[in-house]
């Protein structure tokens, strides 16, 4: 079941610092069952599957795992996944420029701004369509 993912440093500007998260590029055809036993692989606080979003003028749904259990939502792996996809659909950028992710969570619609300026880290913010709720 060989699918493309990345290993992130969120949270920081240096590798191997802040908070690590793993993101499965392409989860098309996973089951829930299955992103579960990646997530445990990976055993990282959490893991991040990109799908196809339900509208197409989004960028993508995205399911968030712990190696326990599914999230409906969480920060690093929001900011994490918004900012590898402005990189990956712009590039390195040699100009400044910004870019609005849209995400599709459990939790709803997540809005991220990201921010990318030649020779600095890039950066991201968002909108969470509702306060979480404790379990």
């Amino acid at each position: 079941m060989a699918r493309p993912y990345a290993l992130l440093d969120v949270f920081t500007d240096k590798v191997l610092a802040g908070n690590p998260l793993a993101v499965v590029l392409d989860a098309k055809g996973l089951s829930e069952a299955q992103m579960q036993q990646i997530a445990s692989e990976f055993n990282l606080s959490e893991t991040v599957f990109v799908l196809p979003p339900d509208k197409v003028a989004h960028n993508a749904s995205i399911r968030i795992f712990t190696p326990s259990m599914e999230l409906p939502f969480a920060g690093h792996p929001t900011v994490g996944t918004a900012v590898l996809m402005a990189e990956n659909r712009f590039g390195a950028p040699d100009n400044d420029m910004n870019a609005l992710v849209l995400l599709e969570e459990k939790i709803g619609l997540v809005r991220c701004a990201v921010t990318l300026e030649k020779g600095k880290p890039t950066t991201a913010e968002f909108d969470v369509p509702e306060l979480p709720k404790p379990a």
